[in-house]
């Protein structure tokens, strides 16, 4: 499914990450921050997913605008080179930030 917005994208997540194969074992917590949407707090816990609309306490932050995430998310835009080319901004745990790309 394709989103239209950062919005759209994180409350839908939770139904569509179900108990996901590809997050067991992961145990960690995400803020993204997506300027011109919101700010969601996501935590992976041993393959379930939940989403919190907000900031909370994260393991890694994910910063982006709302048009560079929904490329991402689509499968539009590489994550690596916008975070080489600054469109898309981690801090915190750089490894659990790799592992997003195989969860969603």
């Amino acid at each position: 499914m394709a989103a239209d917005n950062a919005r759209e994208f994180f409350e839908t997540l939770e139904a569509r990450s179900g108990d996901s194969s590809k997050a067991a074992g992961l145990n960690a917590t995400y803020l993204f921050d997506i300027s011109g949407a919101g700010k969601w707090t996501v935590r992976v816990e041993n393959g379930k997913v939940s989403v919190q609309e907000g900031e909370g306490e994260a393991d890694t932050t994910i910063s982006a605008s709302d048009e560079t995430f929904v490329k991402i998310v689509n499968g539009e835009q590489n994550p690596t080179s916008a975070f080489m080319t600054g469109k898309l901004k981690v801090s915190g745990d750089l490894g659990n930030a790799m592992k997003l790309q195989q969860l969603f």
